[in-house]
């Protein structure tokens, strides 16, 4: 889940067919046994206290959440197809992260009111799953949080439903190569704004816009900490990454135009011109020589990799 950078403008213009919401199921419950995030309750996370720099046993359960959030993704991945609700992919997750004994981290996250962000077409994030089959030729993010252990790990990949159109395929392929870029940029001692120098001349280079609006986030004991990730180059974002830092690297490009419209539930980002728009979102760690990707199954699978590119097309 991207880490809002401010307020988006109302939303003014639809596509034609637009995105609608659907219904919603009822809130999903979670068993008494599986562990909490602060603000499962309340909905309010309260302000972030937490060090940019996570402790080695942090790392090791950052690195164990992240591990389930990928285990997640290959699980709901394969589900993706004509005629699936965004809904039954949100029940999927829902139950896949409470067999691993963790916590839907959106779920209640300032009062979000599902398990997973389920982002199709021209949603940019924080889409809300519903009642709408997803149909042949979409494209849909689906972005996956868990708490596990006292720790946040988070992940998403964009997957094409069925066959989809060459431009289409292209986003996907590029915002993935993108977010590649990004993390390939940082390192020890690398100034944060690397990352969105990185991801934004990729983007240009294959004519895509860069959304500014939502950005990537430090992660850890909260789940979006003080650390600030943008995907584009601002020479203010400059943090110097250290050993230690953990963070997600999370870039969302578009077709076309990359200015943001709102709906009125205040969570789903629609590009304004509904233009098409994909994102792919790895939690990563700064080593002492590197950056380690710490969202991949225990096998080394990648679901990015092992998923949206292998689809139909």
């Amino acid at each position: 889940m991207a880490k809002r950078r401010h307020r988006t403008r109302t939303f003014a213009e639809r596509s034609d067919p637009p995105i609608r919401a659907g219904l919603l199921s009822p809130t999903r419950t979670v068993p008494p046994s599986i562990p909490r995030p602060p603000y499962a309750l309340t909905g309010d996370p309260g302000p972030s206290v937490s060090s940019n720099v996570r402790t080695p046993d942090e790392i090791q359960r950052i690195r164990r959440a992240g591990q389930a959030a990928a285990e997640i993704l290959m699980e709901v991945g394969p589900r993706v197809e004509p005629g699936v609700t965004t809904d039954r992919l949100d029940e999927i997750v829902h139950d896949a992260t409470i067999a691993r004994g963790g916590y839907p981290s959106p779920l209640n996250y300032r009062g979000y009111p599902k398990s997973v962000c389920t982002s199709v077409n021209e949603v940019i994030c924080h889409g809300i799953p519903d009642s709408r089959p997803l149909a042949e030729g979409d494209i849909v993010n689906i972005d996956v949080t868990i708490y596990l252990d006292g720790v946040h790990g988070d992940t998403s990949v964009t997957l094409p439903v069925g066959g989809i159109a060459d431009h289409d395929r292209l986003l996907i392929q590029q915002t993935l190569v993108a977010m590649n870029e990004g993390i390939g940029a940082a390192g020890p001692g690398r100034p944060v704004h690397a990352i969105g120098r990185a991801i934004e001349r990729h983007a240009r280079r294959h004519g895509l816009g860069v959304v500014r609006e939502f950005i990537g986030h430090g992660i850890g004991t909260e789940f979006h900490s003080g650390l600030q990730i943008p995907h584009y180059h601002d020479p203010r974002a400059n943090t110097i990454l250290r050993p230690g830092m953990t963070f997600t690297v999370e870039p969302m490009l578009t077709l076309g135009a990359p200015a943001c419209a709102m709906w009125d539930d205040d969570w789903t980002a629609v590009t304004q011109d509904g233009r098409r728009t994909a994102q792919f979102e790895h939690t990563v760690l700064v080593t002492d020589d590197g950056i380690e990707v710490l969202t991949v199954t225990a096998d080394g699978t990648v679901p990015a990799e092992a998923l949206a590119l292998t689809a139909p097309g």
